[in-house]
């Protein structure tokens, strides 16, 4: 491996960059199904196990938590034992939490579903350090490749999993087990890159750079409150957009279509906005967009033409995936090689599920407060505000080392004035 660009360069690089090119696509498989399968099944559940909504909700909202408190943490685990051996075993965590969740009994519920969101916080933080680490020269294509398989599985988690449970007697849990089989041909996938030899790591080459202080970095914090900001908007539009469309007019059925559409538009914009983000050296202009477009649907849900209902879905789905995918670049176009881009994911991840799993309830509280969806709305539009000034901040050309080192070349002329 080439130690300045983490490239393969060896005989076999192109079989090798198939496989990891395999790897990293069933990896981003993974990241979102398991969650989205529970949110199609969550009324069979609660029926089934006689638990109440509140309990039924934390269900959904565990692996947001779970997604905060171990984010952090995924890149240090990574540098001790290497990223490809971090993956894999939290492949091998995500398959066990996916059994044990499938059993009967409320305990098996919960802890399955922590074990599944620790397991998806690890993919969801390495992988962005992966493909600046192994495909420095396509890091927008390959993050538009991932973010599309994810999105499409996230898509059919929610879409086939109330068929499966109907078939003879899969029920619930079988319609959650069954995605088991996707973890376990994603390990056997990930298994190759096991055999990397310990100097092939990250770690290896970045230790002999200077560790960049992400916690006192502007550009840092801006890019963690556009991931934050963006995932409040879309994890509070999964869970309370049907109920808003209901209080405009629509029935159930219909507003959970709309909630579909909404999802459908989101996946070709994951895989375009990366592509374009790389080839530009001020990607302001990107989020400027993707604020706008949020901002638009969101007035739009406000307005309540249940006519134009279907635009304003498109509208915040294209948002959704944009907010997304360029929060994905930015961990990678805003670093120097891998470990920082996984540490910078790891922090934006951390605050930005633990505001993603406060959003639904914030707003649920609001509209309770309010007896209407009005204000609710209106505090999504302030959130798509913050989205807008993080954006334009994180867009800008430069890397968090290199504000560091002009903080630095700064501090001598300070302490002589």
């Amino acid at each position: 491996m080439d130690k300045q660009t983490g490239a393969l360069t060896d005989k076999n690089s192109t079989k090798a960059g198939w496989l990891l090119l395999i790897g990293v696509i069933l990896v981003g498989s993974n990241l979102r199904v398991p969650i989205t399968s529970v949110g199609a099944l969550i009324s069979f559940i609660r029926d089934d196990l006689g638990i109440s909504n509140a309990v039924a909700g934390l269900v959904t909202t565990l692996p947001l938590l779970a997604f905060a408190l171990l984010s952090p943490f995924a890149p240090k685990i990574a540098n001790r034992i290497g990223m490809e051996w971090t993956i894999a075993l939290s492949l091998a965590l995500l398959i066990t939490g996916i059994i044990i969740r499938s059993l009967t009994g409320i305990v098996f519920l919960f802890t399955g579903t922590l074990f599944v969101g620790l397991a998806i916080a690890v993919g969801n933080v390495l992988i962005p350090g992966i493909i600046k680490m192994s495909f420095p020269l396509k890091i927008g294509i390959m993050t538009g490749v991932y973010a599309v398989f994810m999105n499409i599985f996230g898509a059919l988690g929610s879409g086939l999993s109330v068929p499966i449970a109907s078939v003879g007697n899969m029920g619930w849990q079988g319609a959650l087990g069954i995605w088991g089989l996707l973890a376990v041909i994603s390990l056997l996938a990930w298994i190759p890159q096991l055999r990397k030899q310990r100097d092939e790591s990250p770690k290896a080459d970045v230790e002999k750079n200077k560790k960049t202080n992400l916690w006192r970095s502007p550009i840092a914090w801006n890019v963690t409150l556009f991931m934050g900001g963006q995932s409040l908007a879309f994890y509070t539009l999964i869970a309370w957009m049907p109920d808003i469309l209901r209080s405009i007019g629509y029935n159930t059925n219909t507003a959970g279509w709309m909630v579909f559409l909404m999802q459908v538009a989101l996946i070709p914009t994951t895989f375009v906005i990366p592509v374009i983000a790389e080839k530009l050296k001020n990607q302001s202009g990107l989020a400027i967009g993707t604020a706008a477009l949020f901002i638009i649907g969101f007035a739009g849900l406000l307005h309540g033409s249940m006519m134009l209902v279907p635009l304003w879905a498109i509208l915040l789905g294209i948002a959704g995936g944009s907010g997304f995918s360029l929060s994905m670049m930015f961990f990678t176009i805003r670093t120097r090689d891998g470990k920082e881009a996984a540490e910078l994911s790891g922090m934006a991840q951390s605050f930005g599920y633990l505001l993603a799993a406060v959003g639904p309830v914030l707003v649920g509280t609001l509209h309770d407060i309010s007896n209407g969806w009005a204000i609710p709305i209106i505090f999504l539009i302030i959130i798509s505000v913050i989205i807008l000034i993080s954006g334009i901040v994180s867009g800008k050309e430069g890397t968090v080392s290199d504000q560091s080192k002009k903080q630095i070349k700064k501090e001598p002329v300070e302490l002589i004035h």
